[in-house]
Formats: structure tokens, sequence, C-alpha cells
């Protein structure tokens, strides 16, 4: 019989960390195919608007291949920085957080648009603070939960911490005022926090009075007050505060099932405020009809089901952080473009959002592909965990058994240093019979 060689741990070492990882392809395709969506109804929809403001035909489109080219950088420098590097200034990522939404309230930094404070002025552009803490929290509470995993369950201050510290930067926005950007947030951390292992009882219980505040931030509010009112009768004041609402549904309505086609739109000609924005759903649906909302609703879905796929993947191997960042990004992008299609639908009332990579929009694109790179980051060190460990599972048994369920990669390298350390069985001293038991035999 020929005894199996030892494993050489250094040399596996080696040859693990010689391999490399693969960003996960139909996210790639979903994101690319949204992108190329959005550039070409960016183009159509902002048509009308243009001719009525007295620029370029092209100046919208153009604005938003410089937001895209801006997003793609940032995108590729989050595709090639370590998960461990972002998670080790968490700190600073929730620092950031705090000032952003401070320095909108600077002279010199804060640009007041509509009324607002919303907006950092970067002299090329103007930026969008929550943008960027949206990206920059889903870092910090990914962080907290991984590092109190088994704390959350069990201990009310554990579950309370991330919950007090969203709230603080939601009475931020709230002063800015961002309504919109701070329901999102809290539903952006409940549902990572949930994701997380915190019981859902717990978690209903905090969130019954914030519902509360908020209906009643809501109904103080005149202008508020006014959009919901509009929302549920928009055509009781058709030229008033339910107009946008009103262009929107007889966009949606020509539309049909196959649309008017490319370009065809009459309704963005109306000009109507915020239709290369929050309402550009509403000339998707009119030019390309209910095929071409199944199929972006389609791309929403191949997204959202990768995301929370790979996020699923990393917890399984325990890789609690990056599954956590995952399932954050996932939140973010499916609740906004949920709530954007809803708003264009007359489900909801005007929230202010953005329709992700198909709106036209600097600060959120740029952030938007922000967060895709990091998710693309977290995919690409996931195949590379998964592969390592089949790698560590093939070289321990001498075979690569492809319907074997694979193992963390530390239970692996535990089982090798095992076998290594295994003492040999004693050895019966020389001319002695080994004397094996036997059950039920004579005595």
């Amino acid at each position: 019989m020929t005894l199996a060689k030892p494993i050489d741990v250094p040399a596996q070492a080696t040859r693990l960390d010689a391999i490399e990882g693969r960003y996960d392809r139909w996210l790639i395709g979903a994101v690319l195919s949204l992108v190329v969506v959005g550039i070409v109804m960016v183009t159509s929809a902002s048509l009308g608007l243009a001719d009525v403001m007295g620029v370029g035909e092209f100046y919208f489109v153009q604005r938003h291949l410089f937001a895209l080219a801006l997003g793609g950088t940032l995108a590729w420098v989050a595709m090639n920085l370590e998960l461990k590097t972002v998670e080790r200034y968490q700190g600073l990522a929730l620092l950031a957080c705090f000032a952003a939404l401070l320095l909108v309230f600077i002279p010199g930094f804060g640009v007041r648009v509509n009324g607002a404070r919303r907006w950092l002025n970067f002299v090329v552009l103007n930026f969008q603070a929550v943008e960027a803490v949206k990206l920059l929290l889903i870092i910090w509470t990914a962080s907290y939960l991984a590092r109190r995993k088994d704390e959350i369950a069990a201990h009310w201050p554990s579950l309370i911490k991330p919950l007090g510290i969203v709230g603080l930067l939601v009475l931020l926005l709230l002063a800015q005022p961002d309504f919109g950007s701070s329901a999102l947030l809290l539903a952006i951390v409940g549902g990572m926090i949930f994701l997380g292992g915190a019981p859902l009882g717990k978690l209903m219980l905090l969130g019954a009075p914030v519902v509360v505040l908020f209906v009643g931030i809501a109904v103080l509010e005149p202008y508020r007050l006014a959009r919901i009112t509009s929302f549920r009768e928009p055509f009781e004041d058709p030229f008033g505060g339910g107009y946008q609402l009103v262009q929107a549904l007889i966009a949606i309505g020509r539309g049909g099932f196959d649309g008017v086609g490319l370009g065809a739109s009459v309704q963005k000609l109306q000009a109507f405020p915020e239709v290369h924005t929050d309402f550009i759903f509403s000339v998707l649906a009119e030019e390309l009809g209910f095929l071409g909302v199944c199929a972006v609703l389609a791309l929403y879905a191949v997204l959202l089901w990768r995301a929370f796929s790979v996020g699923l993947r990393c917890m399984a191997l325990r890789r609690q952080f990056a599954g956590l960042v995952a399932f954050g990004i996932g939140l973010s992008i499916g609740i906004q473009a949920t709530v954007s299609i809803g708003v264009n639908l007359g489900l909801l009332p005007t929230k202010g959002l953005t329709l992700p990579l198909i709106s036209s929009g600097g600060s959120s694109v740029m952030m938007t592909c922000a967060m895709l790179g990091v998710l693309l980051r977290v995919s690409y060190e996931l195949d590379r965990s998964e592969r390592q460990v089949q790698r560590a599972r093939g070289e321990l048994r001498g075979i690569d058994e492809p319907g074997d369920t694979v193992l963390p990669a530390a239970l692996v390298a535990a089982q090798a240093v095992a076998a290594r350390a295994k003492p040999a069985p004693m050895a019966a001293a020389r001319g002695t019979a080994r004397i094996e038991p036997v059950i039920g035999g004579p005595r």
C-alpha cells in the first residue's frame, strides 16, 4: 500500500494565494444593460426640457455621461480595493457621514436649491451629500453587525446602537429637509439589522414609534400634506399639485403593450418638471410599452438576485462583513427603484428619488456606480475564497469531487493540521500478539 504524500502547507498556501477571483458576470451584464437603457432614455426624455430651457439638445445627456464617467472611475477603484481595507476604516466612514451632512449647512460649502440645503459645492458639480452617506453608512453598519453578530439578538443596547446612529443622521436630513432619503436610510439599516440576525419582533417594537413620528412629520408640513393629497386624487388638480403625476399616468397609459416607439413620446414635450430624473420611468413606459417595462424590471430583478445571492454565499462562508455589505447595497438599489417606480405609477407620494442607473443625475449616478463597484468586489473575493476552498479540499483528499459541498476555508485548514498532527497508533510489543476485544464473545 502506497502512503499518501504529506501536504506541504507552505507550498499549498502559496498556491492558494495565487488564485484569483472572478467578477459576477450576471451582475456585470445587468448593470451594463441598465446603463445603456439609461443613456438612451435620458437622451430621449430630456429633448423637450432642453428646448424649453434654451440649452443644447444634448445638454442633459452630456451631463449624464460625465457623471457616468466619474462613477465608472469610482467603481473601478472599488473593484480593486480589498474589503479588509474598507472594513479597517469603517470608523472614518461613519464620521464622514456626519461631516457630509453637516457641511451642507456651512456657507460656501452648502448650496441651497429650491429652498433645500442638500448639496455640496465642488465647483464642477453640485454633489448631494446623502448619496455618499448611503454607501458609507452601509459599510459602517455591516462592520458593526459583523463584530456584534452574537449580541444583536440577545442584548437591547447592541440592537439600539445602529438605530440610534441612523436616527441622528435622519435628524440632520430632516433639517435640510430631505424626507425621502431619511425614510430610505431607515429602511436600509433596518433591513440590514434584520438580515444580520435581529429578531423581527424587536425590530417591529422599535420601528412602530418611528413610523408614527414620520406620519406626524408628513401631516404637519403643509407641502408634504399637499403631496399626499395630490397623490390620492391627482386629477382633482391636474394643472396644480397633481400635474406631474397626471402627465406621468397619461404617458404610461399611451404606451400600451409595445409602446409608441423610441423617441416618439408626446408627454415629454409637455416638459413637466423632473421628466428626465424622477419621472423618467413614465417616458420609458410610453415609448417602450409594457414589454419594455417588463424588460427593465427583469434587469433589476437579475441585479437584486445576484446581490442577495452573493450575500448569502458570503454568509455561508462566514464572511459576515462582505455578506452584509452585499445585502445593504441590494436593499438600497431595490428600495429606491421600487419607490421611484411606485411614484410614477401613482402608488406612492412623490419622494424625489431617482431610478438607479436610468435617471439623469450627477451624485446619484456616481454613487450608484460606486456601490456596484463595491458589490462587484464582494463577488470577486467570494469567488476567490470558494476556489481556494475547493483547491484546498482537492489537495487534502487528492481529488476534486464535483458534488462536494464547499466548506469554510478555516475548517479545511483545521482538518489539514489535525491530519498531520494526529499521533500514530501505539505499536504492540514485539513478540506479543495484539488482543482485539470481541463484543458478545466467549469469556
